[in-house]
């Protein structure tokens, strides 16, 4: 049997030292994942982090291919995590940080049911977002239920500027660049083949790991292409059609290495 208690606390250990961990050796369900992932969530809290949001993972297949991985994945967002728009960001807390374009929808109402994410008022805004994804294990391997423990990789996020939320702008086209080269170009229509489906996805995993989306919180979406590796010293801009740009400098060193 896993010890749920034991497995959080060598993830978060992981995180607050920029050490990974080996996978763990003992096999483990995706409903077990996800008690590992509200025990390590609960650590964080305990310490006076807050809720942001919530987010999902490999909504996309190009991702999923990346990733070996067939299901989409539910986790939640720490405050902690924001990186300002614009800014230069410490990356030396990080272990092999990878980024992704994100669309980032904002909520406006409680959502407790599937059916709250269908009523009118969901949503009130969105914007282009950059995630920062560091898986705590080594080699960035794992199974399913190895990312939804380490909550789905989540290590900081960007949001570009809000606008209104708008239901038309769905199939947008987006580049990611690094230091002024695009390195990804796709489409926010790769997200679930549709990013608006995102909101009932979230809540449809909220409601099966117990946990209410509130308003004011954020929902990245899911990454509009496959991840890409951050270089210490790069210049992160996400373009996304109609919403606009969202950027942030990479400064500093991973894990004590020379820039």
């Amino acid at each position: 049997m896993t010890d749920i208690h034991k497995l959080a606390a060598v993830l978060d250990e992981a995180a607050r030292t920029a050490r990974a961990v080996r996978q763990p050796e003992q096999d483990y369900d995706v409903a077990t994942a996800y008690r590992v992932q509200e025990e390590l969530l609960r650590l964080r809290l305990d310490r006076g982090d807050r809720l942001a949001g919530v987010k999902l993972g490999f909504t996309s297949e190009g991702k999923r291919r990346q990733m070996g991985v067939h299901d989409v994945i539910f986790g939640r967002v720490p405050e902690s995590s924001a990186v300002l728009d614009g800014s230069n960001a410490d990356i030396s807390g990080y272990i092999h940080p990878r980024i992704e374009p994100e669309v980032v929808y904002l909520v406006g109402r409680r959502i407790a049911t599937v059916a709250d994410a269908l009523a009118p008022g969901a949503v009130v805004a969105m914007a282009p977002g950059i995630e920062i994804i560091d898986s705590r294990y080594e080699n960035f391997r794992f199974s399913l239920p190895d990312v939804i423990a380490d909550n789905t990789s989540a290590a900081g996020y960007v949001v570009g500027p809000w606008r209104p939320y708008d239901p038309a702008l769905w199939n947008l086209g987006v580049l990611l660049e690094i230091d002024g080269r695009v390195v990804q170009a796709g489409s926010t229509g790769a997200i679930l083949g549709d990013p608006r489906r995102a909101v009932v996805e979230a809540a449809r995993l909220a409601v099966q790991a117990g946990v209410v989306i509130e308003p004011g919180w954020i929902l990245l979406a899911g990454a509009a292409t496959p991840a890409e590796p951050l270089p210490a010293g790069a210049h992160v801009r996400v373009q996304a059609q109609h919403l606009g740009s969202v950027s942030f400098t990479a400064a500093g060193a991973v894990n004590g290495e020379a820039p």
